[in-house]
């Protein structure tokens, strides 16, 4: 094996040695066998027995560095060898590389180094150093160097001794490699696509390409022709520059000639360096290719030796300053042509001319003149070489028939100038009369002779190219193609457009009905999808399908090849229209002519986003046909394709350029697949670019991504693209996401929109879009034009504000091209500040439109700072355009800005989107811009769900503070109906001392709970996921909401204390009376029993009964028995409501004086409300004749507050206590709130005849209820209850029998298991309630109203949509009631909850008991009252009960207490029976917390209704500043119709608050106002549109299927459906509500 070296030149040769020792690791070919060679031939050689003794005791004794010589022999002739190529590829960390080759995935690829700027440290981390700089066109990109960790050391010379000898020796640091060789690794390790971005890249810098490329592991060189097919370049010949035309083309297609640049054997000329300077002017020099004077050029070419480069000469049209008229390429081959005779011949064979530099020739030169050569040979010689010899120079020149002038000699007498002068008229004198002119595409045939590899031979890429030239060579006139191959997007597509903004919008409603027009505009979108699937699939686009369907890489390839032909054909079509438009514009009388060629320019871009948006466009239609339908299905697998592109790095259309239209269900369905492939690796960020046509945007991102969109001439983007970058593991952390963004958007202030009605709109459209879209916005400004850059602003502006008012605040960068002064940024510090003002400004104006006036500064709605949020990028070229390379402080500025915009991401606030949500954002966008008014329009369920998961945390913190103090009232109202008994804890004995006690505990509890609740909003508020940031606007309303709860409990809790303790105190007296007459009786049967005894006679029981009988009368005759304190709860409640009132003034006094209270509340309440003034009676008639009071609100008002009224009435005279005035108090407290939150108007006349009736009703109530429990604590029926338990124990007392089991159990069944039932009831009601909360219809008010309706729709009963319509909060309380049912009818779901609390009171108990043991008592009245005193603060004991049991107990302690222990266990097994055998019905009855009730105050809130459909609200917390509900109704459901007909109405508020339409009602004195601004007259109401025009699929299909009972029911006239209504099924019903609720 042959490796090739190219020998060094004189100014190389010092180097030479040390660089050779570049192997740490490997040997190569030739040092292995040269080792081994040279030892064996000695070994053979010596003929001396001494001398051979003396070289083996050498090699085995003898040490070098404590290593043994033979150790290091054996070691160096066993080391494994490679080639140059595959040592080099091991250095440089690219041999993983070289199988498997390099993907544009990979080096796009953000990771750690793409942000940083840490010094080259090793070998392997150049190519990537250079793969940065190139895909970022950086001119710097060669300059590849090593820095070692301690190069420090060599470059500190400070105190070291002064020895000008160090002066000679080279101050060469690092570890240097031949650029070239980097190079020619990274093409050989790479794949087609990245061979050719670095060949564009390389390209626009200036760089010369590879045109051969070696491989040394074959020895066969490779043709990149598919590497430069993506090269595109324009020129100005002599001929179009008075025209100031250009010619445009693929240069590989181009027919320029090509010159080539050889060496034979050494030459002292750097040929390289003298073609950078032949192609480089004066004012202009540019190192296009590699030299031994460049960085790192004099190291040693490791694989490049045979690396054929080439470059282009193209003319600018200034005579001045081109240094070559016509265009040429030139090709430079490194290495001597001696070693390199095939790609010598190749360039013979290609090229116009070959220069061929020398030091020597020899005289034969057989690879001279053994060439087929077609090409000029010129012979470049350097005179002053020691090795040059004039007379073979004549012979080798006779010999090949040459000419002087095809010898060229540096002389003693010229400098380089002068050589160079001479060299370039040589050239100009060949390119100016080329003998040939040969594509770089055709030299594929010559390769394939000469056993030239060629890239583009590849199975993959022909087949590419097969599959597009089948498409593309049809291609004639490209208007007639797109009408014919890609129809569904014509005419059809703008006309679907214009329907959906009209939809949106209802610009030509007119007079109509809003609905049926609506109706209307859906059918005759149905009847154009009818037409697109009428379309059968064009041979184009079934070529086109059939093509992306295939493998991937095979699918690359066919795109770009579709690209590249497509560009073929539109730049050739533009061409020639630019020039007839700039022909017929200069004649004032061929307008028409020029405005059809205007058309024909906009219309003739074709590219392959015009297929892709067919595809879209297909699919779309598709999804109008049934789903099982055979079309329809076989097009499913579209958006997957299309997502696969996506992440093989192909930019997908999101904005149609040609109609300012998204496709939405077909992105939508690309993004689902797109979240499909990539699993959970789905969060991005995303980063836009904006600014004025033709500014550079897309330049710009392709410079600091070294991504692809399209910058071709006449190809300015049109609608927005977006491409996906992935992000390395290494950096995913702290970005919080897999994948970049990046959106390339249409210029803004467009030439060809600016023509049009709505251009402003569109642009406003178009950036509020991407800034919505964005974490990141760039604002590309081109400083050159001011007006154009205010307009600009103003848009921007306009959108931040939107983006603000909805709930996102995304960052912002002003990117100031053609800034190239390196004081900029300080000169331009007053601008900044005057931009800033503009800024202002704008927001102030744009805040003024958007009615959103507290916005005053740019601040206020985008995060921007004038310092940091500026960037000034200097020019794209270094020079004169078509030869001057790109600037590199252009690409080093947007350099930086990529680091400061990719550090700003990795800050953001928010928590990146998944590809789902960003869907939904680009969804929600772009329906709320197609709507006018943006603000008012926007609908996201993005926000929707933030909001929603708000309210579900916030529900669950108030659940939890409400349960606690549930909890806490409890355990309070225990500790105070045990007060002042045997089972009282504390040490307090006055009740005026204790009640503050326990005030002051409930005031510090509510304070640690409300205390928590509003830490756990601020620690919600201050996390990053869930889209927190979105719902930020609503943090003081649930601030509010915590507020009011807590004073609320604070009211509820102190109440219930107050009320509870003055109950105990009232019943002190009475319990007095209970215990002193008990003492009586006690005594009385003592004594009877000692008389029985001294009667020493066996009396049988009936005697003793006889005997007790006695006793009792003659006891109780002797007892007083006053008469218990009643209270006359009417004269108290006529008082409260006095009190309420009075303060209402002097007329609410007269209408309480009308008649007494007692006679109030007997009969239902009606509202009999009656309106003075004539004018209002005229307006109340008209509004009756409207239908808009069919049913009284008033009415309504009255009972919602009746029903609330009773449901607190009942819950107390559960709870069997006293009567307190506190109670009247807090109804009257519940009316008032309620009244002010009505959604009607109400006056004194209203609101006094309401309270009397309620306050009447309570009355009669709270007065039985007093009765019941005077009756239950008379001190008299108390003792007769109790007769025969006295009965009984004097005879077992008289008789001696043991009592322990008896009293145990009478004690167990009559103090003990009260207690504990009631603690299992009482604690019963908060689970209950909780697990309810669980269920996701309970969660929040949005979710309830959609189980509702779900619910609804599953029953298919009429009366059921009557009752939720009209009597709405009624229906939701039964509702409620059954879901409570339904959940619990299994036993086994209260059962544990029930034993839970069962099992908590037993061993409470036993706890007890085991205590009272351990006290000692004296007596079993002491070990009770034990017991007693330590279950104080857990069961409230009955002291009756306790006190009966007492009486006459003789029990044996010990004995009780055992049989206590057996009584408690068999209790535990009784109730466990009881609590399963009772009906889950009963048990509600039994609960002191209503699961109804706080459901109900959960999920209907604050009882708001829409001012028009009188569907309720669904806000969350009790605060809110807006009110508003998902699902709006048709108006004739709640019972409206029309005045004239009588009709029901169609109408619904979400479709009449975009019309012209206007409305009536009493907030508008009656007078007309449209529905637009009805927020003029409701402002507390958020009523934006629908999503789409199937949100209300689910009432629609009500209405239709109900109309004729709606209308029997309401007395009304059926309303005339609209026919999109009549064909809505079920289903589609039950979609749009799982879309509007989530269900």
């Amino acid at each position: 094996m042959s490796i090739h070296q190219e020998t060094p030149t004189s100014d190389q040769g010092d180097n030479q040695e040390k660089s050779c020792d570049h192997k740490s690791k490997y040997l190569t070919v030739e040092e292995v066998m040269t080792t081994t060679a040279y030892l064996d031939l000695f070994l053979r050689a010596v003929a001396e027995p001494s001398l051979l003794q003396t070289f083996m005791s050498f090699v085995l004794l003898h040490q070098h560095d404590r290593v043994q010589v033979l150790d290091t022999l054996v070691r160096r002739v066993n080391t494994p060898f490679q080639t140059d190529m595959e040592s080099l590829l091991e250095d440089l960390g690219l041999m993983p590389f070289y199988r498997e080759k390099l993907t544009l995935s990979k080096i796009l690829e953000i990771d750690e180094k793409t942000i940083t700027d840490v010094p080259v440290k090793s070998k392997s981390d150049l190519p990537w150093y250079f793969l940065k700089k190139l895909m970022m066109v950086n001119v710097t990109a060669r300059n590849l160097k090593c820095t070692p960790a301690d190069e420090s050391k060599y470059n500190d010379s400070s105190g070291t001794k002064l020895d000008f000898c160090d002066l000679l020796h080279s101050t060469k640091t690092g570890d240097t490699l031949n650029p070239l060789d980097i190079i020619t690794a990274l093409f050989l390790c790479s794949d087609g696509f990245v061979q050719q971005e670095m060949a564009l890249k390389m390209s626009m810098c200036q760089f010369s390409v590879p045109l051969l490329l070696p491989s040394c592991d074959t020895e066969r060189c490779k043709l990149m022709l598919w590497a430069m097919r993506d090269i595109v370049k324009k020129y100005r010949p002599p001929a179009l520059s008075q025209s100031k035309g250009f010619i445009e083309e693929r240069i590989v297609d181009s027919q320029v000639p090509m010159i080539s640049f050889v060496r034979l054997g050494n030459c002292s000329l750097s040929k390289s360096e003298i073609l950078n300077k032949l192609l480089s002017n004066s004012q202009q020099y540019h190192d296009t290719f590699v030299h031994h004077n460049m960085e790192g050029g004099d190291s040693p070419k490791r694989i490049s030796n045979g690396l054929t480069e080439i470059t282009w000469y193209l003319p600018g049209g200034n005579t001045d300053i081109d240094l070559f008229n016509q265009p040429v390429a030139v090709a430079n081959l490194h290495g001597d042509i001696a070693s390199f005779e095939t790609q010598y011949s190749f360039l013979c064979q290609t090229s116009a001319a070959v220069f061929l530099f020398f030091d020597h020739l020899d005289s034969e030169c057989k690879i001279l003149t053994n060439q087929n050569q077609k090409a000029q040979i010129f012979l470049v010689g350097n005179s002053e070489s020691k090795d040059f010899s004039l007379k073979t120079l004549e012979k080798v020149a006779t010999a090949l028939n040459l000419t002087a002038s095809n010898c060229i000699l540096k002389t003693k007498e010229q400098n380089i100038a002068d050589f160079i002068k001479h060299l370039r008229k040589t050239v100009r004198g060949v390119v100016e009369n080329p003998q040939m002119k040969m594509p770089i595409a055709h030299m594929a045939d010559i390769a394939h002779e000469l056993g030239i590899l060629v890239d583009e031979d590849s199975k993959e890429c022909q087949a590419g190219k097969k599959s597009a030239d089948a498409i593309t060579k049809e291609i004639q006139d490209l208007l007639q193609y797109k009408d014919e191959q890609l129809p569904l997007q014509g005419q059809i597509w703008k006309d679907l457009t214009n329907l959906e903004k009209e939809e949106f919008r209802l610009q030509k409603l007119g007079s109509d009905n809003v609905e049926m027009y609506k109706s209307r505009l859906q059918e005759q979108r149905n009847e154009l999808r009818k037409k697109q699937n009428s379309c059968d699939l064009s041979p184009a686009m079934t070529c086109f399908i059939t093509a992306i369907s295939r493998p991937g890489i095979e699918r690359c390839y066919f795109l770009k090849w579709m690209r590249m032909n497509l560009d073929n054909v539109s730049r050739s079509k533009l061409s020639a229209l630019r020039e007839l438009y700039k022909e017929k514009s200069k004649d004032s009388a061929h307008k028409k002519e020029v405005k059809e060629i205007d058309r024909q320019l906009s219309n003739s871009s074709l590219g392959t986003e015009h297929f892709f948006r067919e595809m879209g466009q297909i699919y779309e239609a598709s999804l109008s046909l049934p789903e099982t339908h055979p079309s329809r299905k076989q097009l499913q697998h579209l958006p997957k394709l299309c997502a696969q592109l996506l992440l093989d790095g192909f930019p997908l259309e999101l904005v149609d350029g040609d109609t300012s239209n998204i496709p939405l269900k077909w992105v939508s369905d690309v993004f689902k697949q797109l979240n499909h492939l990539v699993s959970q690796k789905n969060k991005i960020r995303v980063v836009t670019v904006l600014g004025v046509q033709s500014t550079g945007k897309s330049t710009l991102l392709n410079t600091m991504f070294g991504v692809q969109f399209a910058v071709s001439s006449g190809r300015c983007t049109r609608g927005a693209f977006m491409l996906l970058i992935r992000l390395n593991e290494d950096v995913k952390g702290k970005f919080g996401c897999d994948f970049m963004v990046i959106i390339d958007t249409e210029g803004l202030k467009s030439p060809e929109l600016a023509k049009l009605e709505n251009s402003y709109e569109h642009d406003n459209e178009l950036a509020t879009l991407v800034v919505g879209l964005s974490d990141i916005t760039i604002i590309n400004i081109a400083m050159e034009n001011s007006t154009e850059m205010k307009d600009i602003l103003q848009i921007v502006v306009h959108a931040f504000l939107r983006m603000k008012e909805v709930g996102k605040k995304p960052k912002c960068q002003f990117v100031h091209q053609n800034v190239s002064d390196v004081s900029a940024h300080e000169k331009n510090l007053r601008d900044r500040k005057l931009l800033l003002d503009q800024l202002n400004e704008m927001t102030q104006a744009a805040a003024k439109m958007e009615k959103r006036e507290k916005n005053r500064s740019f601040t206020d709605v985008m995060e921007y700072s004038p310092d940091t949020g500026n960037c000034y990028v200097p020019g794209l070229w270094n020079g004169n355009p078509p030869m001057a390379p790109v600037n590199v402080g252009y690409s080093q500025t947007l350099y930086e800005l990529k680091k400061n915009i990719i550090q700003q991401l990795g800050e953001c606030v928010s928590s990146a989107n998944d590809l789902l949500e960003f869907k939904e954002w680009m969804t929600s966008l772009w329906n709320a811009v197609t709507h006018e008014n943006f603000i008012f329009s926007f609908r996201n369920s993005l926000v929707a769900d933030a909001y929603m998961k708000l309210c579900t945390e916030f529900n669950g913190w108030e659940w939890e503070f409400k349960k606690a103090m549930y909890n806490w009232i409890s355990n309070a109202e225990t500790k105070i109906s045990n007060f002042g008994t045997v089972a009282a804890k504390s040490q307090i004995s006055d009740m005026q001392e204790f009640l503050p006690q326990l005030k002051h505990e409930a005031t510090t509890e509510l304070s640690k709970w409300e205390k928590k609740l509003l830490g756990n909003l601020e620690e919600y508020f201050k996390q990053t996921d869930g889209h927190v940031y979105l719902v930020q606007e609503h943090k003081e309303e649930f601030k509010n909401s915590a507020k009011r709860l807590r004073r609320e409990l604070e009211n509820s809790v102190v109440n219930q204390l107050t009320a509870t303790a003055d109950i105990r105190r009232g019943m002190k007296e009475v319990d007095k009376i209970k215990e002193n007459h008990t003492k009586e009786i006690e005594k009385a049967v003592s004594d009877l029993i000692t008389e029985c005894r001294k009667k020493k006679v066996q009396m049988i029981d009936r005697e003793l009964n006889n005997e007790f009988d006695k006793m009792w009368k003659k006891t109780l005759s002797k007892m007083s028995f006053p008469d218990l304190k009643r209270t006359d709860v009417f004269t108290d409640v006529d008082h409260c409501l006095r009190a309420n009132v009075t303060r209402k003034g002097s007329h609410a006094c007269q209408l309480l004086n009308k008649k007494p209270l007692q006679e109030f509340g007997l009969e239902p309440f009606i509202s009999e409300y009656k309106s003075e003034g004539l004018a209002i009676k005229i307006k109340e008639k008209v509004m009756a004749w409207m239908n808009l009071n069919r049913v009284n609100p008033r009415q309504k008002v009255a009972d919602n507050i009746i029903d609330a009224c009773q449901d607190y009435v009942t819950n107390k005279k559960k709870r069997k206590t006293n009567y307190h005035n506190k109670y009247i108090q807090e109804i009257l407290h519940i009316i008032d709130d309620m009244l002010s939150n009505a959604d009607v108007k109400t006056d004194i006349k209203f609101e006094v005849p309401l309270k009397q009736h309620i306050c009447a009703d309570a009355a009669r109530n709270f007065q039985g209820m007093h009765e019941d429990f005077m009756q239950a604590n008379d001190p008299k029926i108390l003792l007769d209850k109790n007769k025969e338990k006295f009965c009984a124990d004097f005879k077992d007392v008289f008789h001696k029998r043991d009592q322990c089991q008896k009293k145990a159990d009478e004690f167990t069944e009559q103090c003990l298991k009260p207690a504990v039932e009631d603690f299992v009831y009482l604690s019963l009601g908060p689970n209950i309630t909780e697990e309810m909360m669980r269920s996701k219809a309970f969660s929040t008010r949005s979710s309830f109203q959609g189980s509702v309706l779900m619910d609804l729709l599953s029953k298919e009963d009429f009366n059921s949509y009557v009752g939720c319509i009209l009597f709405y909060e009624g229906y939701v309380k039964t509702w409620i009631l059954g879901q409570i049912k339904k959940h619990f009818s299994d036993a086994s779901k209260t059962s544990g909850y029930e034993e839970e609390y069962l099992k908590s009171s037993i061993k409470n108990i036993k706890d007890a008991m085991k205590k009272a043991k351990s006290e000692k008592s004296a007596d079993l009245k002491t070990f009770v009252e034990h017991i007693c005193k330590e279950l104080g603060d857990k069961l409230v004991i009955s002291q009756d009960a306790l006190g009966a049991f007492m009486i006459l107990n003789n029990a044996d302690l010990e004995q009780f207490a055992g049989w206590l222990t057996d009584s408690v266990e068999n209790m535990e097994k009784t109730l466990k029976k009881k609590f399963k055998d009772t009906t889950f019905e009963r048990k509600l009855e039994h609960l002191r917390v209503n699961p109804q009730a706080e459901l109900f105050t959960r999920v209907v809130g604050c009882g708001k209704q829409c001012p028009f459909c009188k569907v309720p609200c669904e806000a969350g917390g009790g605060k809110h500043k807006e009110h508003h509900a998902s699902l709006h109704r048709p108006q004739g459901l709640g019972n409206f119709r029309w005045d004239s007909s009588t009709k029901l109405i169609t109408d619904i508020c979400t479709s009449l608050v975009i019309s012209d339409i206007t409305f009536r009602c009493s907030e508008t004195n009656m007078e007309a106002h449209p529905y637009k601004t009805y927020r003029e007259i409701f402002p507390d109401w958020h009523i934006p549109p629908d999503r789409s025009l199937e949100a209300s699929d689910f009432w629609k299909y009500v209405m239709n299927k109900y109309n004729e009972k709606f209308a029997e029911a309401y007395k009304a006239k059926p309303a005339d459906i609209p026919e999109t209504w009549k064909k809505i099924t079920k289903q589609q019903a039950e979609r749009s509500l799982k879309d509007a609720f989530k269900v």
